[in-house]
């Protein structure tokens, strides 16, 4: 890392590289969260399969490898298979998830026919388009950036114009209709947008890859947060922490692959936060489990105390340890914690309810 950043502020190449792949990362990060709450997350793999035909047919119209072409080309290619995935959808008896298969399988066909035909074609332009299938983030250029910071800032601007209806939509269309807004045009609209987020990123991560990076950020964020804007700036931000890290990586000695690193950068940013997160974490569960399991274990043990006490007139009496033994659950372990807690008084092998451990018994 140390290397990385001696680089970053003297080799211009890692510098187009690392801006480029984080701006990717902070625009997938922020639409990918909608995407992530709708339950639309195969959307992006069947939208970022879509795009290939239309890079293809840019390429085979202009003959030439310009970035915004492929980005325009792309994008229409990428809307038109969102648009056929919602007709299927809501014309025929036919599930979201079978509509994204059928769509990716006969995009990804076609494009892969597309590039074959432009390979055989005798044009010295059509190397190198291949790189969209996997990715080659070292093939961005400072126009290339240029690009994708000026869209993924218009894509930026348009959420924060749109967010209330965005909002709504995510949460409850049923109720967005009934305030009078079109939920379709939004729809394709919201659609529109992380199509252009996943056209972003092709050059980059590669159609293959894609759709994970896109979602990764919003679900490493979801395990942070209940709300949805602390939840897309967090995501922003693993996406933009993806994309410089996995070009860290990359731009080091073991000269690995740019765009699997960044996704796998993400999916371990993923695995940390299923794991570490404070409310939803698989840890923070765990000890949320074993606390309530020694809470029970100590309160069916005192309410087990006041069952004994209660044939008693002085329920602070001394009794037996003895009497416990046989008793479900017990454990020698909860009386001194019962102790610890203010509740009983041991002495020797004997044990007597205190006011506030009586008090507590009742209450329980």
């Amino acid at each position: 890392m140390f290397e990385f950043f001696n680089l970053l502020f003297t080799d211009f190449t890692i510098q187009t590289i690392t801006i480029g792949t984080a701006i990717i990362g902070l625009t997938c990060g922020i639409l990918g969260s909608f995407a992530v709450l709708r339950k639309q997350s195969l959307l992006g793999d069947a939208i970022a399969h879509s795009a290939l035909p239309g890079i293809a047919i840019a390429f085979l119209l202009t003959g030439v490898k310009d970035t915004l072409l492929f980005i325009i080309g792309a994008s229409l290619s990428g809307i038109i298979g969102a648009i056929w995935i919602i007709s299927i959808t809501k014309n025929t008896r036919l599930k979201s998830d079978s509509a994204l298969g059928i769509v990716l399988s006969i995009f990804f066909g076609f494009g892969i026919v597309l590039l074959t035909i432009i390979q055989r074609k005798p044009n010295a332009n059509q190397a190198g388009l291949e790189r969209f299938l996997f990715g080659q983030a070292a093939t961005l250029v400072p126009s290339d950036v240029f690009i994708i910071g000026i869209i993924g800032l218009l894509s930026l601007l348009l959420v924060i114009i749109f967010w209330k209806e965005f909002k709504i939509l995510t949460f409850d269309p049923q109720y967005a209709t009934t305030l009078g807004f079109n939920v379709q045009l939004l729809d394709l609209l919201l659609t529109s947008f992380i199509v252009v987020a996943i056209v972003l990123g092709l050059q980059a991560v590669g159609v293959v890859l894609m759709s994970a990076l896109l979602i990764a950020p919003a679900a490493a964020a979801r395990q942070w947060s209940n709300k949805l804007s602390t939840m897309i700036i967090i995501s922003a931000f693993l996406g933009a922490l993806s994309g410089v890290i996995g070009t860290a990586i990359s731009a080091s000695n073991l000269r690995l692959s740019t765009g699997p690193i960044i996704v796998l950068i993400a999916i371990s940013l993923v695995l940390f936060s299923f794991i570490f997160s404070p409310t939803r974490g698989l840890l923070s569960r765990q000890l949320r489990y074993s606390k309530n399991r020694k809470n029970l274990r100590l309160n069916k043990t005192l309410i087990q105390m006041l069952e004994i006490v209660d044939s008693h007139e002085d329920y602070s009496h001394p009794h037996s340890i003895k009497l416990l033994n046989d008793l479900q659950g017990f454990r020698k372990k909860c009386l001194k914690e019962l102790e610890n807690l203010g509740l009983i008084n041991i002495q020797t092998n004997q044990w007597s309810l205190t006011d506030e451990g009586y008090k507590k018994a009742k209450s329980l």
